[in-house]
């Protein structure tokens, strides 16, 4: 099954990795004091455009910056749509 949404031009769909229940030390963390994951799995990728060449693909996992993005909510999930220039890292 294919991912219905197919961003354009050099975006990108991710979806963020969970956020931690617990901390190291274990004490478990209540929904509103879990931080946000900078880290996501990428779900698809654009075409890229002629000044910009792809380097992501999908299924990879990425670190990307804090206030990048546009989220939205799809089939129950949510996604965050961005461009590729706001992916800081691939992660292996």
């Amino acid at each position: 099954m294919s991912f219905a949404i197919k961003p354009l031009g050099d975006r990108v769909v991710i979806k963020r990795l969970e956020a931690e229940e617990k901390t190291k030390s274990g004490i478990v963390l209540p929904t509103q004091a879990k931080e946000q994951p900078q880290m996501a799995e990428v779900v698809a990728v654009g075409p890229g455009t002629d000044e910009v060449k792809m380097e992501v693909k999908a299924k990879d996992t990425v670190i990307f910056s804090k206030y990048a993005g546009t989220e939205i909510k799809y089939d129950g999930d949510e996604y965050t749509i961005l461009s590729q220039k706001d992916i800081l890292a691939i992660v292996k």
